[in-house]
């Protein structure tokens, strides 16, 4: 009754999307054989009509009552299971893929909160101590906000200092640059006055010799 009812209303109403919530109801009016039956063929119908399904179905988050939703979730393409984390006397939620048939899809567990917005994804922060949700992940964040920081003022700092130790340093080059040039132009200069010297002695040598020969009889005797 409850799939011809479906069948009835989805033809009614050619909606987009149907969504079954809950799906654990059903167990309580039928075996797990019928209601997997039941619902093989109301899927079988949707895909016919090309009319997007969404099933939910509530658990305690125990290990024991997922495997009993074995039976009942293989007929899902993809299936999302939401867990409650307790951490430091919080509780929150994680969500993650748990498979998704011939797709990609991510192994990561992401926290949600319910919002004015709809739902809010959050990324867990995974660290030494483990996964880390609400106030505890906010206050993980602050800290590594505050390391973070910090770090940029070194960062800042040791980028001051080295600005200051490269205008010393150029200081210095420019100092002894100087320098350099200086000794360059003395010896320069001491090259000029030795060319000079050896010019005027040459000239001064030259000078005696033509006055020795001057001074000197003809024929030499």
């Amino acid at each position: 009754m409850h799939l011809l009812t479906l069948q009835k209303t989805i033809e009614e109403y050619r909606p987009e999307i149907v969504v079954i919530d809950p799906l654990t109801n059903l167990t309580s009016i039928g075996s797990s054989l019928e209601v997997k039956s039941m619902l093989t063929r109301l899927i079988d119908f949707l895909k016919m009509k090309q009319v997007t399904a969404i099933f939910t179905s509530l658990t305690n988050g125990s290990d024991t009552e997922i495997s009993a939703e074995v039976g009942i979730s293989s007929l899902m393409d993809t299936w999302l299971l939401v867990r409650n984390m307790e951490t430091g006397s919080e509780r929150n939620r994680g969500l993650y893929v748990l498979k998704s048939r011939g797709m990609a899809h991510s192994t990561q567990v992401r926290e949600f909160r319910l919002s004015d917005h709809g739902v809010e994804l959050v990324d867990v922060y995974v660290g030494p101590e483990g996964i880390l949700t609400g106030s505890a992940r906010t206050a993980q964040e602050g800290r590594e906000k505050s390391l973070a920081v910090k770090r940029q003022a070194e960062v800042e700092r040791h980028k001051r200092e080295m600005e200051r130790n490269r205008s010393s340093l150029q200081a210095q080059i420019s100092a002894l640059q100087a320098a350099i040039e200086l000794e360059e132009e003395k010896y320069q200069s001491f090259l000029a006055d030795e060319d000079r010297e050896r010019q005027l002695q040459a000239g001064e040598r030259g000078a005696q010799v033509r006055a020795r020969q001057r001074g000197t009889p003809n024929g030499g005797n």
